[in-house]
């Protein structure tokens, strides 16, 4: 502490240690306590069905292949893939030919084994990491699995959780919100209430770059997808088709993490002349985001650090180019920093506030987990109302973010998959 306190104060982080991570460490301890429980039966039965679509899967790998190999061995899919059915080599590792993720990707046009290898290992993955693993975590006093939450291992400030890791569900496909299904409120009559902040990295982006058009288009509660189409596409937003609204989101999500004109090609399987067209009119609408890289950029080669909204400091040396679009990891890194840093510092300030909220108004609920932008409660049914509005007003008045309103989603149901909205209004007071 001798040595440690002057540099806190040194650095202006008194207030981000006293007012946000010394609260966090007690609400975390109870989040750990607390624990979730699982429904084993659904995992089990999840485990038979997720092994008969891995064997289809290798069955049908060998086929496209012309012989039975073992998908598992980087060593046998290298010599399928490359000597074999001789695709071409994307990337090469100490080894040989690469076959990793990203690889298979951009293979997966040239030939379907590619696809079924991808779709093979994320359900082993899946498999083997929650379905079967995870009744082995339960702890036979509680009933509960009771992952660890980590304040000191994100260099973001975000917080990660292991044993299990339970931010790795991958929650966009089908299989992986299988496994959410499994997730339970601990007692009869209770539910399990989840919390989550709508597009609030996007909202961090408006509020630091001071963009008036994105600005706008959140104060107006407008769909930002369809918003940047428009402005985008030059067409009025009642005309945005599902496909300029999908190139929009893409852009959006991708802008903050260096999104180059041959990635987003890739992603939307268009080609790279007209992916850099639409980054182009992307920047070109919104003026403030260019600008805000530049000022981050400059900062950073400056400073050798970035800071997030509550004044986290992250070192960043190898800045370059503080201009321009093609960017090194570095200057990827020092703006996704600042902005999902951002976003850090408000979810764990809001977890603070809605902690005390708990504890003092004496409610029949517990916070369970907290998964980036999301919170998870289990609550008596009869407070369900009464929870998601205190919930929803702590998390979108944790800090201020001027003109751009924080907008928070709430559901509720039986398991933490089948989560029904909650009504606006009830939310809002």
């Amino acid at each position: 502490a001798e040595i440690l306190q002057p540099r806190i104060e040194q650095d202006g982080l008194t207030k981000l240690l006293t007012q946000t991570e010394l609260p966090l460490v007690e609400v975390l301890a109870e989040m750990e306590a607390n624990g979730i429980k699982i429904d084993v039966k659904r995992l089990k039965e999840l485990s038979y069905e997720f092994a008969d679509r891995i064997a289809d899967l290798e069955e049908a790998a060998h086929r496209a292949a012309g012989k039975e190999f073992n998908l598992d061995s980087p060593t046998q899919l290298r010599k399928i893939l490359f000597d074999e059915l001789k695709l071409p080599i994307v990337k090469r590792t100490k080894t040989g030919a690469s076959t990793d993720q990203e690889v298979l990707e951009e293979l997966a046009e040239h030939h379907e084994i590619c696809r079924l290898i991808i779709q093979y290992r994320q359900l082993a993955k899946m498999k083997g990491t929650y379905l079967d693993a995870l009744p082995t975590m339960i702890n036979p006093k509680t009933g509960r699995i009771h992952a660890s939450f980590n304040q000191t291992v994100a260099a973001t400030g975000r917080l990660s959780s292991s044993d299990p890791n339970l931010q790795n569900i991958p929650v966009r496909s089908a299989e992986g919100q299988k496994i959410r299904q499994a997730f339970l409120p601990g007692e009869p009559g209770q539910v399990l209430l989840s919390a989550d902040y709508s597009q609030i990295e996007l909202r961090m982006l408006a509020y630091f770059s001071r963009d008036e058009s994105l600005t706008k288009a959140f104060e107006n509660d407008l769909d930002i997808h369809a918003v940047v189409g428009a402005k985008i596409g030059g067409v009025p937003l009642d005309q945005v088709t599902p496909e300029l609204r999908r190139r929009a989101k893409a852009v959006n999500f991708g802008i903050m993490y260096g999104l180059s004109p041959f990635g987003l090609a890739q992603q939307l399987k268009i080609d790279k002349e007209e992916a850099a067209a639409f980054i182009d009119a992307y920047f070109g609408q919104y003026p403030g985001i260019e600008e805000l890289f530049t000022r981050i950029l400059e900062g950073a080669k400056r400073d050798r650090f970035v800071s997030t909204l509550l004044g986290r400091r992250r070192p960043i040396t190898g800045i370059k180019m503080t201009t321009g679009r093609v960017r090194n990891l570095p200057e990827r890194t020092a703006i996704n920093t600042v902005i999902q840093g951002s976003a850090a510092d408000l979810i764990k300030q809001a977890m603070v506030r809605v902690h005390h909220r708990l504890h003092e108004e004496n409610f029949a609920a517990r916070m369970l987990l907290q998964i980036h932008d999301e919170l998870v409660f289990e609550v008596d049914v009869e407070r369900s109302h009464d929870l998601a509005a205190m919930v929803s007003f702590e998390m979108a008045h944790a800090i201020d973010l001027g003109r751009v309103p924080i907008k928070v989603d709430v559901g509720v149901g039986p398991n933490w998959l089948d989560l029904e909205p909650m009504e606006e209004e009830t939310a809002r007071t």
